[in-house]
């Protein structure tokens, strides 16, 4: 996988990458919080979808490239400290458009959940 400065940035950190599949982690620090003191919803979202971009990216050819085209998501509880984990899974690929899950959990409780269909094309 490229780099990727976007979830450097965040901590985010990779457990499993593969065909269809991907684990991320983030350790949740100050930055991540919002001013009620849970975690920022953009964060979680920056999980999903960057999961389910690793996920995808696994399975493209060495001249194709993703993009997101939408996701939504679910937020089932606050997270207020600890590690957040994504684990993200490839539901269907067509030729041109892809559809993903990603589930994320803190300290064993389902705290979001997303789909999200991405868009295949040729690397320019």
């Amino acid at each position: 996988m490229q780099p990727h400065p976007f979830a450097d940035r965040l901590g985010l950190a990779w457990t499993d990458r593969g065909a269809g599949r991907s684990t991320c982690v983030l350790d949740l620090r100050d930055e991540h919080m919002n001013p009620h003191a849970v975690a920022h919803g953009a964060v979680l979202f920056a999980l999903a979808d960057t999961g389910m971009g690793a996920a995808l990216y696994a399975t493209l050819q060495p001249d194709e490239s993703c993009a997101t085209i939408e996701i939504k998501i679910n937020f089932l509880r606050p997270v207020r400290s600890g590690r957040v984990i994504c684990e993200s899974t490839l539901l269907a690929r067509g030729r041109r458009v892809a559809n993903l899950e990603s589930r994320l959990t803190a300290d064993g409780e389902l705290v979001a959940s997303a789909n999200g269909n991405f868009a295949i094309f040729p690397r320019r």
